[in-house]
């Protein structure tokens, strides 16, 4: 790992670690939005090339507020969905009121699609990341952190070191199949053991097996962005974070292992 790498690290962790641990939940929510906001401009940058016209306030506001409005609604007691559906709404409202403004022709779609991802793929799943922090406290968000960043560091040194078969050759040449495997190990592992103190009450056993699934999802939302940069050739979303890309790069993973566990915390557990 470079030092560069290393020190960007260290940052990231400091500033979430800080305002998870440090900060009133509502400090979490309102990090998960700028991160939202930032991660939506690269979803919008990404496509330029293609031609679409994505206006970087319009999917800033989209994704957001979208966070905050899941953030807040799914922490009322009992659960009241209207304010997230409602940011849906004003949100589709929106982007077609935007939409009239461009040409006719493949761009317009380009476009709606990705204003619409800025809300769905970033918005919603980061909101269900700040919810955990509001509704289940500090430690049931560092354990999904710790989780996957425990499976993505397992995944590369595992695929470093024993990758011998391409998981996804075409959309993400570097992941290997014992990569995968790597991390799938670990992250039972890693659950198990970090779930012992920030899981309290949950079953041992379940807990491990929560943490696999959501290494999987990690997996797949790792893929699925893999997937977004390898349609208009680039290898990162940005050069934002020295060594490690994009904000967007650092949460693919997340976006689709939070709702998940969100999913656990709320039906499941």
């Amino acid at each position: 790992m470079s030092i560069t790498r290393l020190l960007s690290a260290i940052v990231l962790i400091a500033v979430v670690g800080g305002t998870v641990w440090g900060l009133p939940p509502m400090a979490t929510a309102l990090l998960a939005a700028v991160v939202s906001g930032i991660a939506a401009i690269e979803l919008g940058l990404l496509v330029k090339p293609l031609g679409a016209r994505v206006p970087q306030q319009a999917i800033v506001f989209g994704a957001a507020a979208t966070t905050l409005a899941v953030s807040a609604a799914m922490s009322f007691k009992p659960f009241e969905p209207e304010a997230a559906i409602v940011m849906l709404l004003v949100f589709l409202v929106l982007a077609g009121a935007i939409a009239l403004t461009f040409a006719p022709g493949l761009p317009v779609f380009l476009s709606l699609s990705v204003m619409m991802l800025a809300v769905l793929y970033v918005g919603v799943p980061l909101g269900t990341l700040a919810w955990v922090r509001v509704a289940h406290g500090p430690a049931a968000l560092t354990w999904l952190v710790g989780v996957i960043a425990i499976s993505d560091s397992a995944q590369y040194y595992t695929g470093t070191l024993l990758g011998r078969r391409k998981l996804a050759p075409v959309i993400s040449p570097k992941k290997t199949v014992e990569g995968a495997l790597g991390g799938l190990i670990a992250a039972p592992l890693a659950g198990w053991a970090i779930g012992l103190w920030a899981l309290p009450g949950h079953a041992p056993a379940v807990v491990a097996g929560v943490a696999f699934v959501l290494t999987v999802a990690g997996i797949v939302g790792d893929l699925f962005e893999s997937l977004l940069k390898r349609s208009v050739g680039v290898k990162d979303s940005s050069t934002l974070i020295p060594g490690h890309g994009g904000v967007l790069d650092r949460v693919d993973a997340y976006l689709f292992a939070a709702p998940v566990f969100y999913i656990y915390l709320r039906y499941l557990s």
